[in-house]
């Protein structure tokens, strides 16, 4: 099916400004998304752009620091806003839309990377990343440049494709650590076994200079961070890719819950990412009769190319087949040899049927972040965010008052209150309880609320109802 340049440019235009809008019209809605943006907010705030805070006095030992640097700088140049901290995920994506079509110009055809892209950009998975404050985006730009760079390296006249691996894995060590190595090497390294073509390509990279470019830009960091917070090394290589890979119940995780999934459901999470475009995928695979389809499994089999984009899609999943504690936005770095793949089928049809079908994959996942942007505006307590409710009580607050929440505080709190917000057990609210005179703001789950007005004596006025909590003004009985 062909598809033109000016086509496709209008058409990803479109697509990257409805993502664009949705991000500046959609609040942080917790968990993951303003806690990566708390921890940016506190970055820019306190100027140490060595060590990630998760809160005052607690480092950050989950990730490393390329995500928040990005968003904190962002949000410090244009203001701690939706838009600004989302901004550099969206530039993430767009970077790795850019390697996707010259990965697929070049192995391929134009036809084939314009419809790439297209595919690529409406994906459920990507699209949801693509306007996140997420550390993904940053993986998923480190993964796409590593492996379109050691595909294209050994015919590439340009430097930067034979320099790209070690700066994919530059990018992939300071975004998520070392696992951006086992991905790429467990994708290359099967498929240079099985094609016997180890020669070629591994000779074609400058080894000891990269390695020590990549070591030059991320040991540093490394080596920063243990001395500044010890035991940052530890937790980091041993807890976050050990333990939490082989335990799906981890008890060391210092920073929330452990993601217990059943062995193998990275695989459904794979599919649900690549919606709506996955069953399309599999026809565009599987079309041809049965003894067709054998065929040319076998062909797919002998095609370095084919063969080098398959090792790529499947290796992440099949990495974390065996964790249950996983994200389904683990599975980003594998979605750009899919999109190709499909990319590559649909540049080969022509027909009506398909063009309709391919137009409606186009369109389903933007319309859905329009309408949840719309959504956004039109009833905000739809989504689970305390962005009205720190609002409300910023307003409602005179000199010298305060909010507190009770038993628990989210992410999204702490955000939007620029981190003023108070958390109060329910069996301390009597120190807290005003005075004469006096007034305190509380946010209490709604669950909680019949038992926390038993508790408290004093004048109780409900300000706000969120999706979760219930903002009240706790005034101190006047004495006659």
């Amino acid at each position: 099916m062909r598809l033109t340049a000016k086509a496709a440019f209008a058409g990803l235009s479109v697509i990257l400004v409805i993502r664009l809008a949705a991000m500046a019209v959609m609040p942080f809605a917790d968990t993951s998304e303003p806690r990566y943006a708390e921890i940016a907010r506190i970055m820019a705030a306190s100027g140490d752009w060595i060590t990630p805070w998760f809160a005052p006095g607690e480092p950050f030992w989950g990730k490393p620091p390329l995500a928040f640097w990005a968003q904190a700088a962002s949000g410090a140049w244009f203001g701690m806003t939706e838009m600004s901290l989302r901004l550099p995920s969206w530039l993430a994506m767009l970077g790795m839309l850019a390697i996707l079509h010259e990965l697929g110009r070049r192995l391929y055809s134009l036809g084939a990377a314009r419809w790439a892209v297209l595919v690529f950009s409406t994906m459920l998975l990507p699209l949801v990343a693509a306007g996140a404050v997420l550390t993904d985006p940053f993986m998923g730009l480190g993964i796409t440049l590593g492996m379109a760079s050691f595909r294209l390296a050994p015919d590439a006249s340009s430097w930067f494709w034979r320099y790209g691996l070690f700066i994919g894995l530059t990018i992939g060590f300071l975004s998520k650590g070392p696992l951006a190595l086992v991905l790429m090497t467990g994708a290359i390294l099967p498929w240079l076994i099985w094609h016997g073509n180890g020669r070629r390509y591994l000779g074609a990279l400058p080894w000891a200079r990269g390695i020590a470019l990549t070591l030059a830009l991320t040991l540093p960091w490394y080596l920063l961070a243990e001395w500044k917070t010890p035991g940052f090394l530890e937790y980091f290589i041993v807890g976050e890719h050990v333990l939490r890979f082989i335990d799906p119940g981890w008890a060391g995780d210092r920073y929330g819950s452990a993601h217990s999934r059943p062995y193998g459901a990275i695989w459904l999470d794979w599919v649900l990412a690549t919606l709506p475009w996955s069953p399309l995928g599999l026809w565009l695979l599987l079309r041809e009769r049965r003894g067709e389809v054998a065929a040319r499994i076998r062909m797919f089999g002998r095609s370095p190319t084919a063969s080098y984009l398959f090792a790529w899609a499947v290796a992440t999943p099949a990495f974390f087949t065996l964790s249950g504690n996983i994200l389904w936005t683990y599975v980003l770095p594998a979605l750009p040899p899919v999109a190709l793949g499909i990319g590559v089928g649909l540049s080969r049809l022509d027909a009506v049927r398909l063009r309709r079908v391919a137009l409606g994959g186009l369109i389903l996942v933007p319309t859905a972040a329009l309408v949840l942007g719309a959504l956004s505006i039109a009833q905000p307590n739809r989504f689970k965010t305390e962005k009205q409710l720190i609002a409300r009580a910023a307003a409602e607050m005179q000199p010298g008052e305060r909010l507190y929440f009770v038993d628990s505080r989210p992410f999204s709190a702490r955000f939007y209150s620029g981190g003023s917000a108070g958390i109060v057990s329910r069996k301390r609210l009597g120190d807290i309880l005003p005075g004469r005179g006096g007034r305190v703001l509380l946010a209490v789950e709604k669950g909680d609320l019949a038992d926390i007005r038993d508790r408290i004596s004093g004048v109780i006025a409900p300000l706000y109802t969120s999706r979760r909590y219930v903002l009240l003004s706790v005034s101190a009985v006047e004495k006659r």
